[in-house]
C-alpha cells in the first residue's frame, strides 16, 4: 500500500479485459480458504522460547495433524470465524498496538496527515524549484530528482503521487531532449526502487516488522546501504539509456532552455523543514523510546497539523482550514480499500484458524506442506524460493500493507523452520513487493503513469527487460548476502 495523490488525476478508461480489484481478489483467497478447511486437517506445532528475543519459535519436526478436514461454518458458530463473520472479525481483532484494528486506524491516520501535508504544495513547489536551478544541467537534474523519488518511496511509500507528478515531468522531460519512457522512471520507477529497500517505509517495512515480531526500525543500517546501492544502480541504469537515445535522436545538441513557472518561497522551505524535522523525531522515537503503530501514527498526524497550521498562516491562498480538514479526509478515504485490505487478509487467517502455531489451524498445515517443498535445501534456496513466491503473489494483491498482511504470517515462522532469520523474511517481502510493480500490468499505479505519459504497456515491456534481469539478479544477491551474513 502506498501513500495518497497529492492531487487528482484522470486517467483513459480501460475498454479491454481488466484485473478485478484487489478487494474481489482478496475475496476471492476468501473463498479459497474456505474451500482449504475442507480439504486440509488443522494442524499445531510445538514451540520453544527464545531466550534472546523472548519469542515463542516452531520447533521443526514437531507438527501434528489435529483432527479431520471440516468445512468452516459459513457464520459463526461459537468463538469460530465463519465465511462472511471473517470480514468483521478481521477488521476488528488485534489491538490498538498491532493488527488488524491498530494497523487499519494506523494507515487511516498517516495516509489523511500525508494528504495534508501534500495539500500544502510545498513538495510541489520544491520540485518545480529544483528543476528550474538544474535544468542547464539536465544530466545532474535527472539524477536529482530519481535520487528525490526514490528517497520519497522509502521514506513514507510514495508511488501513487507519481501519477500527478508525471502530469508535467514527462513533458519537461522531452523539452530537455529525452523520452516519455525516461520520464516514468524518473518518477514512478525511482519511488519502487526506494520503496522495495526501504528502512521505515510506514507501508510495507513497518506492518511486516510487526507481523512479524521484530522491533521496528530493525535492520536499518543494512536497508539504507541497500537502498543507496539499488538507487545509484538504477539511476546509472536510467541515465545511460536516457542519454544513448537522446544522442540517437538529437545528436550532442541540447535543448532549449525554459522557465517553469512556480512560486517556491520561505514558507514552503518552512513547510519542507518541518516534514524533514518530523522524521528525524520519527527515527529518534522509535529507536530510543521504543515508539510503536500508536506513537508513529501520532507523530505524523502533529506533522500533519503543524504543516496545516504553517500554510494558513503564511499561505494563505492555499486554502481555507476547512480545504486541509477535506485534504485529510481525502488522503484517508484513497486509503481505504487498503486499510480495508488489512482487516479482511486477517480474516482469511482467522477463517484457517489463526496464527497461533501451538493451536490446531489449516495454516500450520499449510506452513509444513509449504516447508516440505524446500526440506532437505539449504537456507540459501529456502531464501529465494520466499524471494520468487512474494514476487510472484505480489501479481494478484498488489497492494504492500494487504501483501504484508497476507503472506508474513506464513513467512516469519516458515523462516523459523528453514533456518532463515525473520528480518531475512521481510526482506524477501519488501524486494518482492516493491520491484514487482516495476512491470506487472496489475499495478494501478504503474498503469495509470503509462497511461499519463501516453506509453503502451507493451513498449513499456520492451524497454523494461535488461533492466528486470539487473533487479532481479542484485535481488538474489541480496538475499544470498543477507543469509551468508547473518542478517
Amino acid at each position: 500500500m502506498q501513500t495518497p495523490q497529492s492531487s487528482g488525476v484522470s486517467t483513459p478508461p480501460n475498454r479491454g479485459w481488466q484485473m478485478p480489484d484487489t478487494l474481489l481478489i482478496v475475496a476471492g483467497v476468501l473463498l479459497l480458504a474456505l474451500l482449504l478447511t475442507a480439504l486440509l486437517a488443522p494442524g499445531q506445532f510445538e514451540t520453544r522460547l527464545d531466550a534472546e528475543t523472548g519469542r515463542h519459535l516452531l520447533q521443526a519436526g514437531s507438527y501434528q495433524a489435529v483432527g479431520e478436514a471440516s468445512l468452516a461454518p459459513l457464520f459463526t458458530a461459537g468463538e469460530q470465524t465463519g465465511f462472511f463473520s471473517a470480514f468483521f472479525d478481521g477488521m476488528t481483532s488485534g489491538s490498538r498496538s498491532g493488527s488488524a484494528i491498530g494497523v487499519v486506524v494506523f494507515i487511516l491516520l498517516v495516509g489523511g496527515s500525508f494528504g495534508i501535508v501534500l495539500r500544502t504544495g510545498a513538495i510541489d513547489e520544491m520540485l518545480k524549484w529544483l528543476i528550474n536551478r538544474l535544468q542547464h544541467k539536465a544530466r545532474l537534474l535527472l539524477p536529482v530528482m530519481a535520487l528525490f523519488f526514490s528517497l520519497g518511496g522509502a521514506v513514507f511509500g510514495m508511488g501513487e503521487e507519481a501519477m500527478a507528478f508525471a502530469v508535467f515531468l514527462v513533458p519537461l522531460v522531452k523539452l530537455l531532449g529525452y523520452d516519455a519512457i525516461t520520464g516514468v522512471l524518473l518518477t514512478y520507477g525511482a519511488t519502487q526502487v526506494g520503496f522495495a529497500t526501504s528502512w521505515m517505509n510506514p507501508f510495507s517495512v513497518a506492518i511486516a516488522q510487526s507481523i512479524a515480531g521484530l522491533p521496528p526500525l530493525s535492520g536499518a543500517g543494512f536497508r539504507m546501504g541497500l537502498w543507496l546501492v539499488f538507487t545509484l544502480i538504477y539511476i546509472l541504469w536510467m541515465m545511460t539509456r536516457a542519454e544513448r537515445l537522446r544522442k540517437n535522436q538529437h545528436g550532442d545538441t541540447q535543448a532549449q532552455p525554459f522557465a517553469l513557472e512556480q512560486q517556491f518561497a520561505w514558507p514552503h522551505l518552512l513547510i519542507v523543514l518541518c516534514f524533514a524535522a518530523g522524521m528525524v523525531w520519527l527515527v529518534w522515537g522509535v529507536v530510543t523510546q521504543g515508539y510503536y503503530l500508536r506513537e508513529i501514527a501520532s507523530q505524523f498526524l502533529v506533522i500533519g497539523c503543524v504543516s496545516a497550521l504553517l500554510a494558513r498562516l503564511f499561505l494563505p491562498q492555499h486554502g481555507r482550514t476547512n480545504d486541509y480538514v477535506d485534504a485529510f479526509k481525502t488522503g484517508a478515504a484513497q486509503l481505504l480499500p487498503a486499510a480495508m485490505v488489512v482487516g479482511i487478509a486477517q480474516g482469511i487467517l482467522l477463517l484457517l484458524g489463526g496464527t497461533d502455531p501451538a493451536k490446531p489451524s489449516v495454516i500450520n498445515t499449510i506452513l509444513q506442506h509449504a516447508a516440505g517443498a524446500i526440506d532437505g535445501h539449504s537456507s540459501m534456496v529456502a531464501a529465494q524460493g520466499m524471494l520468487v513466491f512474494q514476487s510472484a503473489f505480489n501479481f494478484l494483491v498488489t497492494s504492500g500493507s494487504g501483501q504484508a498482511a497476507l503472506t508474513m504470517p506464513l513467512m516469519a515462522p516458515l523462516s523459523d523452520l528453514v533456518g532463515v532469520s525473520r528480518q531475512t523474511a521481510v526482506l524477501a517481502f519488501q524486494l518482492g513487493d516493491g520491484l514487482a510493480h516495476l512491470f506487472y500490468p496489475t499495478s494501478p499505479a504503474l498503469m495509470g503513469t503509462l497511461a499519463i505519459a501516453g506509453v503502451e504497456f507493451s513498449r513499456w515491456l520492451k524497454a523494461m527487460w535488461s533492466l528486470w534481469l539487473l533487479l532481479t539478479l542484485m535481488s538474489m544477491s541480496t538475499m544470498a548476502i543477507a543469509v551468508w551474513i547473518g542478517f
